[in-house]
């Protein structure tokens, strides 16, 4: 058979025609929309094949896809690529959300006790004692109220003095309440409301204070007295049963740690008081914990540390006289001048204070009057009439005590926060005069870790931490302090305060 051979002056005729015909059609603009077209589906539809493609790795969990497959009960020993479970001593307190998208708001019940409308005669005469007994006032060191504990009183008739005289009486007629405990969940166990999950606790606590802690959350109560502290008011204190001391008027148990301070409830702020002056590194606060008293109906109240060695500073402090003593920066540079009138606290103390009252916008201590903000009619400063002469009187400082063996250091009690003042109204009067922060707690507030550090260590108390309604009321104060961490920053930025190692 032979073969057909077309001569090449046929054939290029042939491909000439073609390729006219083709450019003709590629020339008209659908043809090029429906080529275009057609390629993008045809890469598509690769895409999407080698897409649904099994992997070489398919048959491994977790290996090529990027996803783990937990390992179940009945499959132990089958995956290798499970992580440990972790010990008990690797428990991590809190964990973090990365943000938070609506602002918290605050409690209703935050807010100060409403406190009962006075009669004009009754606040008439408490003004005119307010104004004319100023020279013979008694610095109020341990109580912030004056309150009368004596049960024969018929006049006060206030619920939770009410409650004290109650409890008072069960204890004077010998009618103990036995295993009187933090909690019905506590008694007889020998533990406390003080939870601790790893092996060491925060290390702003140290372990005197756990000790604290747990002797003022768990210890039985033995007996129930009215005292009278140097230079003050009555406080209510419960003495615990200290291992080593069976007899309970042995003055050496509280000085172990065994006697506490019992607060109203709505003081309950001086819990986190504690927990902040902690995070903070400044270490001034006594330890305060939660605590149920079943002889005080069952309430929940703040429990300080009673220390018998803190009583007031010797002079009388004065607003004036305190503006005079950070002029001079007493103790500072060596043994201040006689003339200066200088007391025995160090220059340094005073900035501390400052810092952490108005973080919490305590006014009681350096500004009782309520010059520095627009006071609530419930706030103390209305009741007695001071706020109207923050121009004419020189009121005295409150609660302003040190050791007796530690005569430069502040000691801060009566630490009752106010949450529900925002950022509008705050008290700036805290911070006049102050030139210099300690470095220690301003970087806490710059470092963002505040919040981790107060959920951690308020963690620990639970009455305290379900009394706020679990963590999600701890995260509404929380909020509260680091709004007024930002604006006490912008203030050390606009006003030129040094920053500086405050270890003395």
């Amino acid at each position: 058979m032979e073969r057909c051979v077309i001569p090449a002056s046929l054939l290029c005729p042939r491909l000439c025609r073609a390729s006219g015909r083709l450019w003709r059609w590629w020339r008209h603009a659908r043809a090029r929309r429906s080529a275009l077209l057609a390629g993008l589906c045809f890469v598509y539809l690769l895409f999407a094949v080698l897409q649904v493609s099994p992997s070489p790795a398919a048959g491994k969990p977790g290996v090529g896809t990027g996803t783990f497959v937990p390992l179940r009960p009945g499959n132990a020993g089958q995956n290798t690529h499970e992580p440990p479970a972790p010990t008990r001593s690797n428990v991590v307190y809190i964990t973090l959300r990365s943000k938070r998208h609506k602002p918290a708001v605050i409690r209703a019940t935050l807010k100060p006790k409403q406190r009962r409308k006075r009669g004009a005669r009754n606040l008439v005469a408490r003004d005119t004692q307010a104004r004319g007994d100023k020279g013979t006032h008694v610095q109020d060191a341990w109580q912030p109220k004056r309150t009368n504990y004596n049960s024969n009183s018929s006049t006060d008739t206030d619920p939770w003095t009410q409650v004290i005289q109650r409890g008072l009486a069960l204890y004077r007629a010998g009618q103990r309440v036995q295993e009187d405990a933090t909690d019905h969940r506590y008694a007889n166990s020998g533990s406390s409301s003080i939870r601790i999950y790893s092996q060491k606790p925060p290390p702003w606590l140290s372990q005197e204070d756990m000790a604290h802690m747990r002797l003022l959350a768990g210890s039985r109560v033995r007996t129930l007295e009215q005292v009278q502290p140097e230079g003050s008011q009555a406080v209510l204190l419960f003495r615990g049963e200290v291992q080593g001391t069976p007899d309970p008027s042995d003055p050496s148990q509280c000085s172990r740690g065994g006697c506490g301070v019992i607060r109203s409830p709505v003081d309950m702020s001086e819990v986190f008081a504690f927990h902040l002056d902690r995070v903070l590194g400044l270490n001034r606060s006594l330890p305060t914990v939660s605590r149920r008293f079943r002889a005080l109906d069952g309430q929940l109240c703040p429990v300080m540390l009673w220390d018998p060695t803190v009583s007031p500073v010797s002079a009388q402090l004065t607003w004036s006289s305190y503006q005079t003593f950070l002029k001079h920066r007493c103790w500072q540079r060596g043994t201040p001048k006689p003339e200066w009138g200088c007391t025995s606290i160090h220059h340094h103390e005073w900035s501390k204070v400052a810092l952490f009252d108005f973080l919490l916008q305590i006014h009681q201590r350096l500004d009782r009057n309520c010059c520095g903000f627009r006071p609530l009619p419930e706030d103390s400063c209305v009741v007695l009439g001071y706020h109207g002469e923050c121009g004419d009187v020189d009121v005295e400082l409150s609660s302003i005590v040190h050791r007796r063996h530690d005569p430069h250091h502040l000691v801060f009690i009566n630490n009752k926060g106010f949450f529900d003042r925002d950022e509008g109204n705050l008290d700036f009067r805290l911070l006049e005069g102050i030139k210099e922060l300690p470095d220690v707690a301003v970087g806490v507030l710059r470092s963002q870790r505040l919040r981790e550090k107060l959920l951690q260590s308020l963690f620990l108390d639970q009455l305290y931490w379900d009394s706020q309604g679990g963590r999600q009321g701890i995260e509404k104060l929380i909020d509260v302090i680091e709004r007024r961490a930002r604006v006490l920053l912008r203030y050390i930025n606009a006003h030129g305060i040094t920053v500086i190692p405050m270890n003395t």
